[in-house]
């Protein structure tokens, strides 16, 4: 299968900023490190591979196309929608926020192309 580009939004360039942030404040320079090559390999797996992504949260908030998927070693959670030319990643929110709320206060992503 063909790779689709990767398109992050603005808010998923801050959540990814926020956590190598956070782990740098904490002087935890691999850890942010090591955030960074787990999101490199979601990233590859999702543009190889969209469908295998959780539609949990399509469901529960009644947004048709969002999944999402998790971070190797890390409680962060990938949420993106495959489009016909590329993948929109919508947000990477760590696994124990409310993510509904999250979620549901953003634009619907059905209508960012």
């Amino acid at each position: 299968m063909k790779s689709k580009p990767i398109v992050p939004r603005s808010e998923t360039s801050r959540d990814v900023e926020e956590v190598i942030d956070h782990y740098l404040s904490e002087n935890a320079e691999q850890a942010a490190l090591g955030f960074i090559d787990a999101l490199e390999k979601a990233y590859a797996h999702i543009a190889r591979h969209p469908a295998t992504g959780s539609p949990r949260y399509s469901h529960a908030l009644n947004m048709p196309g969002l999944r999402s998927w998790p971070l190797t070693r890390y409680p962060h959670l990938v949420f993106f929608i495959e489009r016909d030319d590329h993948i929109d990643v919508w947000r990477v929110l760590h696994g124990q926020r409310d993510i509904p709320a999250w979620l549901v206060n953003d634009t619907d992503p059905a209508d960012r192309h």
